[in-house]
């Protein structure tokens, strides 16, 4: 894990980003810039972040698979979609980056400055610094600010899970009580990633199927990752972890693979087997063992990622806000779709609702 550049942003290892490059998802073309700023390109959906209710109102208009075709354009994004925020080279200052990512937008449609931190708590001072100065920057050479995704994380201020328990409230706390029940029938098995079990073929083709069937029930299909990409993060060559098995006596149900990385275990990639993973509360049950995991690893956060924000909300996680730098390339368009953007923030309505 060592000659990988160091970047700014990064919660994972500086060797992470290489796996993206390596092997990056169905219809990216991904690579570094000549000053070495991660990007990717591939076609948009301009539905993927709008606002849900609104998505399924226009699907529902007449003749939407005929004229949805003008929704999808080509788009040049700076970042990668495997960490959790754009990992930024150290050398280069926030004002040359942003002019380089202004001349160097690949002729696309769209130019978007993927997942830039606003005050994370969970990087230093000096990195929140640049990414603000980087997005002044972008600011001044015409692009526009969308607020991003909500990252959940846990601090783990707490002895054990039964204390984090304590905290939430007493219709919470049955209600998981009763769904943690369900854990009496399966056993877990925590692997650190690199175990030979893992280099199996057979153990990697059932991973990817059920990660493939979490992929096919989301609402938003925009980076499937290949087999690969798996069999390569299962080696521990790029990133420490950990995969968590969970069976039902023989049956394979759930796997969750975690980063192991400075004071936090960050949640990757799960994958279920429908609809057994539903009935035995799956999702539930991983989500207290994980929190086991980092108690006993004495880890400060767990870092639980960006999907479901109101569940992850019920279960007491806190928040924190990416945000994206846009440019239109079109003029026109760029006058049009400005007043709009607060219709792509669907996770700030949602977490400022809860």
């Amino acid at each position: 894990m060592t000659g990988h550049q160091p970047y700014l942003n990064l919660i994972e290892p500086d060797s992470y980003p290489q796996l993206f490059f390596d092997h990056p998802p169905a219809g990216f073309d991904a690579g570094l810039s000549p000053s070495g700023l991660p990007l990717f390109m591939t076609g948009f959906d301009l539905l993927t972040t709008l606002d849900p209710a609104m998505r399924h109102r226009l699907k529902k208009t007449p003749l939407f698979k005929y004229w949805s075709g003008v929704l999808n354009w080509s788009a040049c994004f700076w970042g990668t979609t495997i960490t959790e925020y754009a990992p930024l080279p150290l050398h280069l200052n926030p004002a040359e980056a942003a002019e380089e990512m202004l001349g160097q937008a690949c002729g696309s449609s769209l130019a978007i400055i993927k997942d830039l931190p606003l005050n994370s708590p969970l990087l230093p001072a000096r990195d929140n610094e640049y990414s603000q100065s980087l997005a002044e920057a972008a600011l001044e050479r015409g692009f526009f600010e969308l607020s991003g995704q909500a990252l959940a994380y846990v601090p783990i201020d707490f002895a054990d899970t039964d204390e984090y328990l304590s905290r939430l409230s007493s219709g919470r706390r049955k209600d998981l009580r009763r769904k943690m029940k369900s854990s009496d029938r399966l056993s877990v098995e925590a692997l650190e990633l690199g175990d030979p079990l893992l280099g199996e073929p057979a153990v990697l083709a059932e991973f990817y199927e059920m990660y493939l069937e979490v992929f096919r029930q989301s609402e938003i299909h925009f980076d499937l990752l290949n087999a690969d990409f798996f069999q390569t993060l299962l080696s521990g060559r790029f990133a420490p972890g950990l995969a968590v098995i969970y069976r039902q006596y023989k049956t394979v149900v759930g796997v969750n693979i975690c980063l192991t990385h400075g004071d936090r275990l960050i949640d990757k990639y799960i994958g279920f087997r429908y609809p057994l993973a539903r009935q035995l509360n799956l999702y539930f049950v991983s989500w207290l063992y994980n929190l086991e995991l980092a108690v006993s690893r004495g880890v400060k956060f767990y870092v639980a990622g960006w999907t479901d924000p109101e569940v992850k909300a019920s279960l007491g996680a806190d928040f924190t806000f990416t945000r994206h730098l846009v440019r239109i390339k079109n003029p026109f368009l760029r006058k049009v779709m400005r007043p709009l953007r607060r219709l792509f923030e669907a996770d700030k309505k949602t977490v400022e609702s809860l």
